[in-house]
């Protein structure tokens, strides 16, 4: 009786731990297939985005401009929409900045076109610099995101 009762256990565990891991796999499998449609849906955002397809931004088209603290003084910027998207980013005056930092800082500009946002990360060793770009454009934007029709 005892043998019976040990291996009765031992099958009722082991049945128990096989559906628990069917368990696990199954989510495990909705999660990749979540995953496959984002990345899918990404994949196609970004050809659009490069193909010029996208006409429905989040901003109205115009310039603009915006003006942060830099590391140096004042950074203004002029920021151009067309179809909705950033389409150009230009620094009109940043007189007391270091060119050395400001040079490096610039590097934030495409980033900031490819992302189509001001949130991105700064500049490493020109991070000052680099956030008063970065702060201008947002104030740009947000003028830009505040037109309406």
């Amino acid at each position: 009786m005892g043998e019976f009762l040990t291996r009765a256990i031992s099958v009722v565990a082991a049945v128990v731990c096989l559906n628990g891991y069917n368990t696990v796999l199954g989510k495990r499998e909705q999660a990749k297939e979540q995953i496959r449609k984002q990345q899918a849906e990404l994949e196609q955002s970004a050809n659009a985005a490069k193909e010029g397809t996208i006409t429905d931004g989040a901003y109205k088209d115009g310039t603009y401009t915006g003006e942060a603290q830099g590391f140096g003084g004042p950074v203004d910027v002029e920021v151009i929409v067309e179809n909705g998207m950033i389409s150009e980013i230009n620094i009109t005056s940043a007189e007391k900045e270091d060119g050395a930092y400001l040079s490096r800082a610039e590097d934030i500009i495409p980033t900031i076109l490819e992302a189509q946002s001001a949130e991105v990360d700064t500049i490493s060793g020109a991070t000052f610099s680099s956030t008063g770009i970065k702060e201008a454009v947002a104030q740009a934007l947000e003028e830009a995101a505040n037109q309406e029709d």
